[in-house]
C-alpha cells in the first residue's frame, strides 16, 4: 500500500455492519427524485410489468459494478478518489476524478439544498395561509444547507444513524401518502384499467433507472471500504438498493398513475396532512444529500493533498460552496454543467475494475498507486467518458455544441453503462499491449 494512501485507509476497528451500510444505501434512494423517475417511467406508457423489469435489471446492473467497486474499497480500505490511483495514476485520481468528483458533488448538494428550503419555505407558508418570499427561501435554504453538512461531518456514524432513524419513518410516510392517494382517487379502479396506449420501451426504462443512481454506484466505494468483509458489500449493495428503489419507483408511477403526481408532499398536503409532507419532503432530502457533502470533502481532502483527518475542513468547504450557491440562485446557471460532469464519473468504474479485478487478479497485494498520469487509463477513461457522454444525451444539455456537432447527440442503450463497459474494455486491451 502506498505511503500516499495511509490517511485514507480504514483500520479494522472502523469497520461496521453491513446492515449500517445498507441503512445508507437505502436513505439514498428514498428520495423524491425517485418518485419523479417512477412517474417518468409511467409517464412513458410502460406496462406496470415493464416497470417493475426496468427497475430490476437498472438496479441490477448498478449493482453488479458498485459490488465490484465496493469490495475492491473493502480490501484496501479506500475511497474512491484514491482507488482511482491505480488505474489513473495519483496524479491522474488527485486532478482529473477528484476535481469532477469535487464539482458533482458540491453542485448536487446545493441543488438538494435548494430544493429542500424552497419547498420547506413553501410549505410552511401554505399551512400559515401566506406566500413564500424569496428572502425565507433563501433562509430556509442556508438553514437546511447547514444541518445536512453538519450531519455528513460528523462522518459514517452519523451518516448511519440518520439513516437508521429517517428511512423507515419515510417508508411508513410513503406507505400512508400512496394507500390514501389510492383510496381517494378510486384508484384501484384506475389501475385495473392502467393500458398504455403506446410505450417508449424497456432501454427508456432501464436507462432511466440507470441514470438515476449511476453516480452512487460509483462513490460507493466511500461507504463500502467501512464494511468487514466482501460479502457484507454484496449483501449491503443488494438489500440496501433494490428493494428501496423498487418501493420508491413503483411508489412513484403508481401515483403518477392515480393523482397525476409523484410529488409525495403534495399528495399529503391535497389529503389535509401538510405537515406529514414536510417532514416526508425534508428527510428524503437530508437523507440523500449528505452523501454528496461527506463524499463531496473527500474528493476534495484528495484534490488539495491532505488526508482523512482533515475530511470535516474539505466536507465543511465543499457542503458551505454549495449552500451559498443554492441560497442565491446560481445552481440555476451551471446544471448543465453539473449533468456533464456526473455524465463524466461512470466511466470511471470501468478502468478501476479493469485494473484491480482483471489485471490485478483482484488480489489487494497487486493493488498499488501509480505515480503521475498513467496514460493506459488516462486513455481509457477519456474514451469511455465521451461514449457515455455520446449515447446517453448528457451534450443535450449544451444545444449550441450538439447543433455544430450533432454527432455528440447520439442516443443508443444506456449511456453510464456503455461507457463502463468501452472504458473497461479499452483499459484491458491497452494494457495487455502494452505488457507484450
Amino acid at each position: 500500500m502506498s505511503e500516499n494512501n495511509s490517511g485514507f485507509e480504514v483500520k479494522a476497528e472502523q469497520r461496521q455492519s453491513w446492515t449500517s451500510i445498507a441503512a445508507i444505501w437505502a436513505g439514498g434512494m428514498i428520495c423524491v427524485p425517485c418518485l419523479m423517475i417512477g412517474g417518468v417511467l409511467s409517464g412513458g406508457g410502460l406496462s406496470l410489468g415493464e416497470i417493475i423489469a426496468s427497475i430490476l435489471i437498472g438496479y441490477g446492473i448498478i449493482c453488479a459494478y458498485m459490488i465490484f467497486i465496493g469490495m475492491q474499497a473493502c480490501d484496501t480500505g479506500l475511497p474512491v478518489s484514491v482507488l482511482a490511483g491505480g488505474a489513473l495514476g495519483n496524479k491522474g485520481a488527485r486532478y482529473i476524478i477528484s476535481i469532477i468528483l469535487a464539482i458533482a458533488c458540491v453542485g448536487w448538494f446545493g441543488i438538494q439544498s435548494a430544493t429542500c428550503g424552497s419547498a420547506f419555505a413553501s410549505m410552511i407558508a401554505a399551512m400559515a395561509g401566506t406566500t413564500a418570499s424569496t428572502t425565507a427561501v433563501t433562509i430556509c435554504s442556508i438553514v437546511w444547507g447547514v444541518i445536512m453538512l453538519l450531519t455528513a461531518c460528523v462522518g459514517f456514524k452519523g451518516l448511519k444513524w440518520l439513516n437508521y432513524i429517517a428511512v423507515p419513518l419515510l417508508v411508513i410516510v410513503c406507505l400512508y401518502g400512496l394507500i390514501a392517494g389510492i383510496a381517494k382517487n378510486d384508484g384501484g379502479a384506475v389501475l385495473a384499467n392502467y393500458a398504455p396506449a403506446a410505450s417508449a420501451g424497456m432501454v427508456f426504462g432501464i436507462s432511466m433507472v440507470v441514470a438515476s443512481f449511476a453516480l452512487g454506484g460509483v462513490i460507493s466505494a466511500d461507504y463500502c471500504r467501512f464494511a468487514k468483509g466482501r460479502g457484507d458489500v454484496v449483501k449491503s449493495s443488494l438489500v440496501g438498493v433494490i428493494p428501496a428503489g423498487l418501493f420508491m419507483l413503483m411508489t412513484g408511477a403508481l401515483m403518477s398513475i392515480v393523482t397525476g403526481q409523484y410529488d409525495i408532499s403534495a399528495i399529503l398536503t391535497s389529503l389535509g396532512v401538510p405537515f406529514l409532507g414536510l417532514v416526508a419532503l425534508v428527510l428524503a432530502t437530508w437523507t440523500t444529500n449528505v452523501t454528496n457533502a461527506y463524499s463531496g470533502g473527500l474528493a476534495l481532502s484528495n484534490l488539495l493533498g491532505f488526508d482523512e483527518s482533515k475530511f470535516k475542513i474539505t466536507t465543511g468547504i465543499a457542503g458551505g460552496i454549495g449552500t451559498l450557491l443554492a441560497a442565491f440562485g446560481l445552481l440555476n446557471a451551471f446544471q448543465g454543467f453539473l449533468s456533464l460532469m456526473s455524465g463524466l464519473i461512470p466511466s470511471l468504474a470501468g478502468v478501476i475494475i479493469a485494473e484491480y479485478w482483471i489485471i490485478g487478479k483482484g488480489k489487494k497485494e497487486n493493488f498499488k498507486e501509480k505515480d503521475g498520469f498513467d496514460a493506459i487509463g488516462v486513455i481509457s477513461y477519456v474514451v469511455g467518458a465521451l461514449v457515455a457522454c455520446i449515447t446517453g444525451g448528457t451534450f443535450a444539455s449544451f444545444p449550441g455544441l450538439v447543433a455544430a456537432v450533432p454527432f455528440l447527440n447520439t442516443p443508443f442503450f444506456v449511456g453510464p453503462v456503455n461507457g463502463i463497459v468501452v472504458s473497461l474494455v479499452v483499459y484491458v486491451i491497452l494494457a495487455k499491449i502494452t505488457k507484450k
